[in-house]
């Protein structure tokens, strides 16, 4: 029997060798500010909870993405978002965090030397980064968007990928994609903050650059082999309890955003959830008006296009304008998705037009209605800044992501064959199934 050496072996204990380097990284109570700042007793609890919050979106999105695909594929694809808690952890501990919000390299990337192992990132406030909460919180926050981040991109190349190729992009995404746009966007010197460049809770940097690389990953790896004329989901409860988690996750996301427990966070709360209700009655009544059946699936996927599109405004709109930024979005989206089924392009779950395009309306609406600086009261600097920044941030995302793809596919391959997609990625990649019958072989 052949064996993969790099695949089964040099990465493996290359992984342990790092960890056991970075282990050994003296531990800092302090945190890297040379100031001390008073803690605040409730900013930190919120924060704690908040961070609870927008992990639980994460197995909350395997449901949302395993009840939609074909019944052998559940598995894989519910694992392809659960692994990502483990090795983006790791991942941002490592060298991730530093990428993100180390001193800044000319506002485009962090000094990966900043905060290796987490050094330096102590149990004081930091004056940049939540300055009445431990710096450590904030790094654990700002993790869990690290983590569902390449999470959302599965979506587009359900049923065919090889699990291996998806870890290795996963790594890649977020070391050179995402760590970057958090850099430039949420980082005090990052280049398109300095610009002016709005987003609250991650548009930009979680939603869009998912979008834009889950757009590449459909065009690289190209259509399934067996792809269905009429698409049936394993599991719409499922859809519809994944939903529910995304939605009391999300309050996490764009409330906890606020870094603190104050009236940017219940401004952010109440503009998330009435933009995402907006969205998913805009969603059904445009469907019946098309002549659709209402359905769960329609529901669910119209709330979640609603959570995107509010998430870069949450905390700078009024409750009312969330509504309109809420049907909006949701209309552009369900068009989006009935012309994309009308090309050869196979985004399985449509990320793109439910993340990507959610991402876009958002961060354009956002320099519409944000208060004082945008369109609606008169100021028109913020959206052209927005207008550039979706065009960096367009080229970026995509092409970078097209790259990691093309060294993914070059290092371990990247598309399962068409006999074992056919056999389904559950047996064909982790020998699990769920069929109870199912008895595994011992080879």
């Amino acid at each position: 029997m052949s064996i993969n050496w790099t695949s089964r072996w040099i990465f493996p204990f290359g992984l342990l060798l790092l960890l056991s380097a970075l282990a050994l990284v003296p531990a800092s109570p302090i945190a890297a500010a040379a100031t001390t700042l008073p803690l605040d007793k409730a900013d930190t609890a919120w924060m704690i909870v908040a961070s609870a919050l927008v992990l639980l979106m994460t197995p909350g999105l395997s449901f949302f993405y395993g009840g939609m695909v074909s019944a052998r594929n559940v598995i894989s694809t519910m694992l392809q978002s659960f692994v990502a808690l483990g090795v983006i952890s790791l991942l941002w501990y490592g060298v991730g965090f530093s990428l993100a919000f180390g001193e800044s390299i000319g506002g485009v990337i962090g000094n990966p030397l900043s905060h290796p192992g987490f050094k330096g990132v102590g149990l004081d406030p930091h004056p940049d980064f939540g300055p009445t909460i431990p710096f450590l919180l904030f790094a654990l926050f700002q993790l869990k968007f690290a983590i569902i981040t390449p999470a959302l991109i599965t979506g587009s190349f359900a049923e065919r990928v090889r699990f291996s190729g998806y870890l290795v992009f996963m790594v890649l995404f977020s070391l050179f994609i995402y760590a970057p746009l958090a850099h430039w966007t949420w980082h005090p010197d990052g280049f398109l903050r300095s610009w002016g460049v709005l987003d609250f809770a991650g548009g930009t940097v979680v939603h869009m650059s998912a979008g834009f690389a889950a757009l590449a990953g459909a065009v690289v790896l190209g259509p399934r082999s067996h792809r269905p004329s009429v698409h049936r989901p394993a599991a719409i409860p499922y859809i519809l309890l994944g939903t529910g988690l995304l939605w009391f996750g999300w309050f996490g996301f764009n409330a906890g955003s606020a870094l603190g427990a104050n009236a940017d966070a219940v401004q952010a709360f109440a503009t998330t959830n009435m933009a995402s209700a907006a969205a998913m009655v805009a969603w059904l009544l445009f469907d019946a008006l098309r002549g659709r059946r209402i359905s769960a699936m329609g529901a669910c996927i119209g709330a979640i296009v609603g959570l995107v599109a509010i998430t870069p405004a949450a905390g700078f709109v009024t409750v009312g304008q969330s509504l309109f930024i809420g049907v909006f979005s949701a209309l552009v989206s369900n068009l989006a998705v009935y012309y994309k089924n009308r090309t050869g392009l196979d985004d399985t779950l449509d990320v793109f037009p439910s993340h990507g395009l959610g991402g876009i309306c958002g961060m354009l609406l956002t320099a519409v209605f944000a208060r004082e600086v945008g369109l609606w009261y008169g100021e028109g600097h913020t959206f052209l800044m927005h207008l550039l920044a979706l065009a960096i941030v367009g080229v970026f995302s995509f092409g970078g992501s097209w790259l990691m793809f093309k060294i993914t596919h070059a290092l371990v391959g990247l598309r399962v064959s068409a006999k074992e997609e056919l056999l389904g990625l559950d047996l064909s990649q982790h020998e699990e199934t769920l069929d109870p019958a199912y008895e595994p072989s011992m080879s």
